[in-house]
């Protein structure tokens, strides 16, 4: 037989165990961090820069005559952007005017009527003063001529003649009474037509006041300080009221919109700090806290909410925006757009 040959024995591989271990070690210590980690921070990266921007829109209507601005451009609070043609409203103001004018004038033919009307009740007056003088004087005459006609000391004729004098007078005294008193009714009159005039003076100066405000309609300042945008006029163009003729991003008033899930919300309050990495800007961290929290879900304020008396339920985990305010300089803040994509961490246990 021939000898057999001895094979050598294989010396055991410790590499493999060794790389085990450590992967073992490391998935352990990632494992433990990672549940530290987020067993006092709550992150998502469904968040993304806001920001105030307020549409300017024409109050009037009317040609663009100039614009003072470029697209994308900073201006300041109460800068005049755009000058319409306002060449219509200064006519309807000096319309407004010229009626106001005339208004005036006539509470002054008001005045010189009730004046008017005033001396002719006093002397109505005195016409009535001087008529009862005269009748007293005729009743008195009327009332001796009586006794002396008994006893034949005057004539009948005479008695007739005194007695004609007191009718006229009583006549006369009536007619000075109606008189007065018509001339009375007449200072009324033209008082409450003064009244009615002074109404239409109050109405001419809304006029003027509403033209004045027209007027300034006509040259458009910029609402707040910030950065232009969406610059949809050029001079020439016919605007009407209520169109947007362009935007403003206003200054230092960005801000982060995050959307958390429902189920993040359990350990979020007001005030929490929260570190902000921005995508556009990895080196960049800031910092932040809760602001505060949106009404409803965003699924709510969408054009078509979703409507799950239908039937068709099917149970989605739904976000709801929380409002986050940066601490950071100016600076810092003007290098921000808002729409620009970042993640939030918020720390709700030290």
């Amino acid at each position: 037989m021939a000898n057999e040959q001895e094979t050598p024995k294989k010396k055991p591989n410790r590499v493999l165990p060794i790389v085990l271990g450590v992967i073992l070690v490391a998935g352990i210590i990632f494992g433990i961090k990672e549940y530290i980690y987020y067993s006092k921070h709550i992150d998502t990266d469904d968040a993304q820069i806001d920001g105030d921007i307020s549409p300017v829109v024409a109050r009037v209507g009317g040609y663009v005559d100039s614009v003072f601005f470029q697209e994308n451009q900073h201006v300041e609070k109460g800068q005049v952007l755009v000058k319409l043609d306002d060449r219509d409203y200064k006519v309807k103001l000096e319309e407004a005017l010229a009626a106001k004018q005339s208004a005036n004038a006539g509470v002054g033919v008001g005045q010189s009527q009730i004046i008017g009307t005033q001396a002719n009740s006093s002397s109505a007056r005195a016409q009535v003063a001087s008529a009862q003088a005269r009748l007293e004087q005729a009743n008195n005459d009327y009332a001796r001529y009586a006794n002396l006609v008994k006893d034949g000391s005057v004539t009948q004729q005479q008695f007739d003649q005194v007695k004609a004098n007191r009718d006229v007078a009583e006549a006369t005294y009536r007619a000075a009474q109606d008189q007065y008193r018509a001339a009375l009714e007449q200072v009324g009159t033209t008082r409450n037509q003064l009244k009615v005039t002074n109404v239409g003076v109050t109405q001419r100066q809304a006029d003027v006041d509403y033209a004045k405000l027209q007027l300034s309609y006509t040259t458009i300042t910029a609402p707040s300080s910030g950065v232009t945008s969406k610059k949809n006029i050029q001079i020439g163009q016919l605007v009407q009221p209520g169109q947007t003729l362009f935007s403003i991003v206003n200054d230092n008033s960005v801000y982060i919109t995050a959307n958390f899930k429902e189920t993040q919300l359990t350990n979020l309050k007001d005030g929490q700090k929260v570190n902000i990495d921005v995508d556009a800007y990895p080196d960049m961290k800031l910092h932040g806290e809760v602001y505060n929290f949106s009404p409803a879900t965003g699924a709510k304020f969408s054009l078509l909410p979703p409507d799950n008396a239908t039937g068709n339920y099917v149970k989605v985990v739904q976000r709801v925006p929380v409002k986050i305010k940066i601490n950071a300089g100016k600076d810092t803040l003007a290098m921000l757009r808002p729409g620009m994509s970042v993640s939030v961490s918020v720390i709700y246990k030290d």
